[in-house]
């Protein structure tokens, strides 16, 4: 039995993609969750052969996940789900340790897909990333790449409404820390607000607006 992790915050959209997946009798969906940090979680417990990530979730990108649980042994293949047909999100993802990308607009066509080419250890991307990935990232995706993941993380917590308190506690940071890597972030985007640090998230996918 082949075992997967669905990480996305709608319920809708978890419902769907296991209605999908359980199609197959060799497949289960051993475990839901709502945000990147209790994807981490359940994939140490529950060691899914797929996860299947979102990357536009509540206090940590799919991204950011991505990233955490490729540092187990867990041989967990991972899979970035997401609304937005961006080459940039593609190259952070594999980059990330990913080894596939997939538009949510896709999947109703390519999912299976997707997670049978995972389940051989083979990457996968939307056919539309690659696209994108010719045509080279516009001038927010080149700042976007600028930023260090921890950065990204300061940046979507702000946008998500967050104070520099609170995203000390999340990512156990001293405020100090915080706001050192708010004001850089600040800096390499050439923003001097909350509003554009807001702004530049809700364009660049690391929330949904």
């Amino acid at each position: 039995m082949k075992r997967i992790l669905i990480a996305d915050d709608h319920e809708a959209v978890r419902s769907g993609l296991r209605a999908v997946l359980e199609q197959r009798a060799d497949w289960e969906v051993v475990a839901e969750v709502t945000d990147g940090g209790k994807a981490v979680a359940a994939a140490i417990e529950s060691h899914p052969h797929v996860a299947i990530l979102d990357f536009s979730m509540p206090r940590m990108t799919g991204v950011e996940a991505a990233r955490r649980i490729r540092e187990y042994p867990l041989q967990t293949e991972v899979l970035i789900f997401t609304v937005h047909n961006s080459g940039v999100i593609a190259q952070q993802a594999f980059e990330a340790g990913a080894r596939a990308f997939l538009v949510k607009s896709d999947a109703n066509k390519l999912l299976v897909a997707a997670v049978e080419a995972l389940l051989l250890h083979r990457p996968f991307c939307t056919a539309a990333c690659t696209t994108e990935f010719d045509r080279g990232a516009d001038a927010d995706g080149e700042r976007h790449h600028e930023l260090t993941a921890r950065e990204q993380l300061v940046v979507k917590l702000v946008a998500e409404g967050y104070s520099n308190k609170g995203i000390s506690a999340i990512l156990n940071l001293s405020v100090k820390t915080t706001e050192a890597h708010r004001a850089a972030a600040m800096r390499k985007l050439d923003v001097n607000s909350t509003a554009g640090l807001v702004r530049y998230a809700v364009r660049t996918g690391l929330v949904e607006a």
